[in-house]
């Protein structure tokens, strides 16, 4: 048998793990039981995503459902795990009835935070269990395959963790599997959620910006050091996904550098990510900064936007700020004038964003409704992450995504 611990959560911040029993393999040692039972349609008027505002309709569920709540399993109570189970926990139509961890302590730390919960310490559990609909997957990348199948073959709506899977191949097979499935399929990008993220995507889609010219996004701080995978696949997943979803293009080639100094990974890197129209973005992920910094600049033509996520106030600011190049009749040279504004900082909601990417989630399951942050999404960031090791083992050189 092989031990496995939960990832980490959207900060990455490793803490005290939780630990799964794992089988020796994929296929088997699985039984594959009978489909949970159907989710019911339910009334979808309400609901919307628009120019990055969630906005949740009050509606009412089936009655033919398992006590009209959707029944979750959480695999994983470690560090992430444990917001998973509660922000589960306090939706209005789910509700956690089983958490897997193979520690003792991790399962009485559950156990006395809901005592009403199953705690079991093998993972097939929740996939026998005709009562199950969701299972929540908080694992190490590496274990998410097999887990995320397992749960699709067995009729299970997934809710994985990030990064989406270890390689693109395994990412479309899961896609595949729950289209055919007719499941859904979510990749944890909480970020997506918050209200900066909403708040630019907001400012983007209005235009307020122009064209874009440069996406600069800086994530560092002083580890915590992870065994089963570098700085790149650690840390960028976070702003990969961000980019992903706010300038809503993929990226056309990156390239990327890093060294190994600690523990035979690479600890620093580099992403530079070349965009159509000339728009460049660049990722710095870092686990050796005597400092944290989370911080993310957006320019355009007509504003700019810096997002610093470790501000208690104004975490959004947009500038008024720029240049303005202009030509005169007969005049060849190109004359350029610095624009320099006012500087304003929108409202930015600071609802939980997990909670909202939950609610999120419940709401797509129940009413059979496309997601924002669904497997497709996920495999576009496996892509630039397999296209960032590979120009990592070449010594930067440029790799199409």
């Amino acid at each position: 048998m092989e031990m496995w611990a939960s990832n980490c959560g959207p900060d990455e911040q490793n803490y005290p793990k939780g630990e799964v029993m794992m089988g020796n393999s994929s296929q088997a040692n699985l039984e594959i039981c009978e489909p949970a039972i159907p989710v019911a349609s339910i009334d979808t008027s309400g609901w919307s995503l628009r120019e990055g505002t969630l906005t949740r309709p009050h509606y009412r569920p089936s009655h033919e459902r398992n006590g009209n709540l959707l029944q979750v399993g959480v695999i994983g109570y470690g560090y992430w795990g444990p917001n998973i189970v509660r922000n589960f926990h306090m939706q209005e139509f789910s509700r956690v009835a089983m958490v897997c961890d193979s520690r003792s302590d991790a399962l009485s730390r559950a156990s006395r935070a809901y005592p009403e919960t199953e705690m079991v310490d093998d993972y097939t559990a929740m996939l026998r269990s005709p009562h199950i609909d969701v299972i929540a997957i908080v694992t190490p990348v590496w274990t998410h395959f097999e887990l995320a199948k397992a749960a699709l073959e067995n009729g299970k709506h997934v809710f994985l963790e990030k990064p989406f899977t270890s390689t693109s191949a395994q990412a479309l097979e899961l896609i595949e599997l729950a289209e055919r499935r007719h499941l859904k399929l979510m990749v944890d990008h909480t970020f997506l959620f918050t209200g900066a993220v909403r708040t630019i995507k907001r400012l983007l889609d209005e235009q307020a910006l122009g064209h874009l010219y440069y996406y600069d996004t800086m994530r560092v701080n002083l580890g915590l050091f992870q065994h089963d995978v570098n700085v790149v696949w650690d840390l960028a997943p976070h702003d990969l996904a961000i980019m992903d979803y706010l300038l809503g293009i993929p990226g056309e080639a990156l390239i990327a550098t890093g060294q190994k100094h600690v523990n035979g990974v690479e600890d620093i890197a580099f992403l530079t990510i070349f965009y159509p129209g000339h728009l460049i973005a660049h990722v710095n992920v870092n686990w050796l900064s005597p400092v944290k910094v989370r911080s993310t600049l957006l320019g355009g033509d007509k504003k700019m936007v810096i997002w610093n996520d470790l501000e208690s106030d104004e975490k959004v600011r947009v500038y008024d700020r720029g240049v303005d190049l202009k030509t005169r009749e007969g005049v060849y040279d190109l004359l350029v004038s610095y624009r320099s504004g006012d500087m304003w900082a929108p409202h930015v909601d600071n609802t939980e964003a997990l909670g909202l990417e939950i609610a999120h989630f419940t709401r797509c399951v129940l009413e059979n409704q496309p997601m924002i942050n669904d497997g497709f999404a996920g495999l576009r960031i496996v892509k630039v992450l397999e296209a960032a090791t590979k120009s990592l083992a070449n010594h930067g050189a440029e790799v199409r995504i």
